[in-house]
């Protein structure tokens, strides 16, 4: 399946493992809000530390606003292979097309981990 218009560059499977994980641990230590409408008033407001976009959703225009906004309001953002793993990781049994992690609980550090590596994924034009 060939990747959606929205997903503006390609991510290492090791970077989004480790994205998820950060998801984990917020949900438990942290807070986290999950879907769509919920990302987007989190970035608009400023508060997001990191929003985890999937890469599978369908239709694309569900989530193709995030990656604009998110590059407006400098916060850090990456793309994960699947909804449903972003949904699990976020603690529902159901796919997620966006999950914001507001605070890192216990995994702050690899927040900041995660948010530099887009960062320099981001400058370095890795494009998919």
């Amino acid at each position: 399946m060939p990747k959606s218009f929205y997903v503006k560059f390609e991510v290492p499977k090791e970077l989004s493992d480790k994205a998820l994980q950060v998801v984990q641990v917020a949900k438990d230590s942290g807070k986290v809000r999950k879907g769509t409408n919920e990302s987007t008033k989190a970035v608009e407001r400023a508060v997001a530390k990191l929003v985890l976009i999937a890469e599978d959703v369908e239709p694309p225009q569900v989530v193709a606003h995030l990656p604009i906004l998110c590059e407006e309001r400098k916060i850090p953002y990456i793309f994960v292979p699947s909804k449903l793993d972003l949904g699990r990781a976020a603690g529902i049994d159901v796919g997620c097309a966006a999950v914001t992690v507001l605070d890192g609980g216990e995994g702050s550090k690899t927040l900041k981990e995660v948010a530099d590596a887009t960062d320099q994924l981001k400058r370095s034009g890795a494009k998919t």
